[in-house]
């Protein structure tokens, strides 16, 4: 099975792509694939960008990464309740080659964040627009208080109860009901 993961972040130093990177890795049997929005970086998307330039190509190279997987975990980060922009940004781009942006992708998705909430309200929003872009969501779960809850040195979830619900999450992407 092939996995694309990435952060729906472009820091540097995500917490989410360590999150999703640690995730992805949870799945036995699978190649995993992390991407850096970095790689994407395109300009505000508008009506007038998309009739000067078209589709670009780090927007077809995205939506092709997604197409050729077999399953999606992806890890929001969360800016004033939302999406990031460069999230958004691309999102963007990539539904103008195709609104199905997940093309019927199973789909994990998570959030984290270093409070209490977890980026709960992101990840409420990703959950509730799935569907309408294709994704086969088989799982979600926001992590609350990322640094009590993850050893960054180690890369690893230190929290039991949250460590059986990722794994738990992780494990649905194996799941085709």
């Amino acid at each position: 099975m092939k996995i694309i993961a990435f952060a729906a972040s472009n820091s540097k130093k995500s917490i989410n792509k360590q999150l999703v990177t640690y995730a992805g890795g949870l799945l036995t049997n699978a190649q995993l694939e992390v991407l850096d929005l970095n790689d994407y970086e395109l300009p505000l998307f508008s009506i007038d960008k998309e009739q000067e330039l078209g589709k670009p190509q780090l927007a077809q190279d995205f939506f092709a990464k997604i197409g050729e997987s077999d399953a999606l975990i992806i890890s929001f980060a969360e800016h004033n309740g939302s999406y990031t922009a460069a999230y958004k940004n691309l999102f963007d781009w990539c539904s103008r080659i195709n609104q199905k942006i997940f093309q019927n992708k199973p789909v994990v998705l998570l959030s984290t964040s270093p409070g209490a909430g977890g980026a709960a309200n992101v990840l409420a929003a990703a959950v509730n627009s799935a569907p309408y872009f294709n994704g086969a969501l088989k799982a979600s779960l926001s992590i609350p208080s990322f640094y009590q809850n993850f050893d960054v040195e180690k890369g690893a979830i230190t929290n039991d109860e949250i460590q059986t619900k990722l794994l738990a999450a992780v494990r649905a992407l194996n799941n085709n009901d």
